[in-house]
């Protein structure tokens, strides 16, 4: 009964936060102090009892988990995300630790904790921002992630070192767990898909990565996260975390509602968090300045500052083992940030496009290496995303003996033998330094309608003349691009049925 009302008051925040425009995790929180404040009054208990705690506990592990599948050393390993990354956590540590000393008469070690635990950004909130807006691969999209693994692997030291575990002699045998990996490749391929490989995900993180570093004195939270890193090579490691992401999330609001039914917030708590998210701007302008120092122009260390500008639930991850004290106003400043991070953006393009003056003052002279001009020759035909149907329009123009060229947000989509360089299409300054004199076609074949839309009017404010034609996956997206001066749309999906049908069709006509 206790788990059926839990999860009934979960769905209701969270449908009321959605409503609102704001991340339903908030939703979640609120949630879990409605069950402190009225639980007693229904029957239900104002704590969480032991089978929610074990299962904030599993979504925690999933969530370390699935940052290692993603965590690729090379990118982590460039000056613009290190750097960042530990600027920021210094200069925000020393800010918050003398603030909590002079005015909230702290002691040295439980401020400098508090300030590292606010130090952190949000890795659930930027991701998702990110991801919907189908930029993780775009420049300031990379470097966000990038500092927030940094960020999560910070948060994870800081958990191990506190945990008060005394490592076993077994503990060195961790060192050995990367001859493991032609095994777990192996269970990857029998695996295959669907039920067998979330299964194969699920015991990884939790038994093998979490209770199996926990039984040599380890963290748990370590443990999945190393599982995790051990596959993140494998062709397959980014359809196993997708295949989590659905239980992680499931998994997760019991965190959230662990937290708020923590205890309730008093006035302290209030003006303490209130106090943090009047602080909350700071934190974005000093990435931004950061960014800004690294060479990366003004609209990708924007729009990667104002990712990483909320609190994070890391910082209620170490708060709930070592700071139990602080949690409830910790999560009281989590959630304040969220509801004023989320819209900021979702509004974050037209932010830029509106201060762009402003902002483009303060960068340097040199650029970032991604962020050089693109020059894309003699071609006539260019195709914008270099997804499956941009690849495949590609190679249809090229068979034909067309000079095309393509552009994709991906670096690791680009390619020489097949001209295709990186670009973002959404950035104005893309647009102002990109020869189009030559191009007499344009195909949009980027997956989100907004970044159409942009490229579109670019184009035509350019000067461009040429046939513009877009895919499409929904019939109501045509009306937009073609106000916005798209030549022709098609349905992708229809396209593909003709597809399958002039080779059946093919196949009908050829000779037995």
């Amino acid at each position: 009964m206790f788990e059926v009302l839990i999860l009934s008051f979960a769905l209701v925040f969270g449908i009321i936060a959605r409503q609102l425009s704001l991340p339903p995790l908030v939703g979640f929180l609120a949630a879990g102090f409605a069950l402190n404040a009225f639980g007693p009054s229904v029957g239900l208990p104002s704590e969480a009892g032991p089978l929610l705690e074990h299962l904030a506990h599993l979504g925690v592990l999933l969530l370390l988990f699935t940052i290692g599948l993603k965590l690729n050393v090379k990118s982590l390993a460039e000056p613009v995300v290190l750097g960042s990354a530990f600027i920021h956590l210094a200069i925000t540590c020393l800010f918050f630790t003398v603030g909590f000393v002079v005015f909230l008469s702290l002691s040295m070690d439980k401020a400098i904790l508090l300030a590292i635990a606010l130090s952190f950004s949000s890795t659930v909130l930027a991701a998702k921002v990110l991801e919907a807006k189908r930029e993780l691969r775009a420049l300031h999209g990379r470097i966000a992630i990038g500092i927030l693994i940094i960020q999560d692997l910070v948060a994870i030291a800081v958990l191990s070192f506190y945990s008060g575990q005394t490592p076993s002699p077994w503990a060195l045998l961790v060192f050995l767990l990367p001859l493991l990996r032609p095994l777990l490749y192996w269970l990857m391929s029998i695996a295959q898909h669907d039920e067998l490989l979330v299964l194969l995900g699920a015991v990884l993180a939790i038994a093998i990565g979490g209770m199996g570093f926990e039984a040599v004195g380890l963290s748990s939270e370590v443990g999945a996260l190393v599982m995790g890193l051990l596959l993140a090579k494998h062709p397959r490691a980014q359809e196993l975390s997708k295949a989590l992401w659905g239980i992680k999330e499931m998994l997760l609001i019991s965190f959230f509602l662990q937290i708020g039914m923590a205890g309730l917030p008093d006035t302290n708590a209030l003006i303490f968090a209130g106090v943090l998210a009047l602080a909350l701007p700071l934190k974005g302008l000093l990435f931004f300045a950061l960014l800004i120092a690294f060479r990366i122009r003004a609209r990708n260390a924007f729009l990667g500052g104002l990712s990483l500008t909320a609190y994070s639930e890391f910082g209620l991850i170490v708060a709930s083992s070592i700071l139990e004290e602080w949690l409830v106003p910790l999560a009281i400043a989590v959630a304040l940030s969220f509801v004023i991070s989320a819209p900021l953006n979702r509004l974050a393009h037209g932010l830029f496009d509106r201060w762009e003056r402003s902002l483009t003052r303060f960068e340097r002279d040199t650029r970032h290496p991604d962020e050089q001009p693109v020059n894309i020759g003699s071609a006539t035909v260019l195709i914008l995303g270099m997804g499956r149907t941009g690849s495949a329009a590609y190679d249809f123009f090229n068979d034909k003996g067309v000079s095309v060229a393509g552009i994709d947000s991906d670096p690791n989509k680009s390619e020489n033998k097949r001209h295709v360089y990186y670009g973002d299409i959404e950035d104005v300054g893309f647009w102002h330094q990109l020869d189009i004199s030559k191009l007499v076609a344009v195909t949009l074949a980027t997956p989100e309608l907004e970044s159409k839309l942009i490229a579109t009017r670019e184009l035509r404010k350019a000067g461009f003349t040429g046939q513009l034609l877009a895919g499409i996956h929904f019939q109501d997206e045509a009306a937009p691009l073609h106000g916005a001066g798209v030549d022709q749309t098609y349905l992708l999906m229809t396209g593909a049925g003709i597809g399958i049908a002039e080779k059946a069709w093919e196949s009908l006509q050829s000779p037995s």
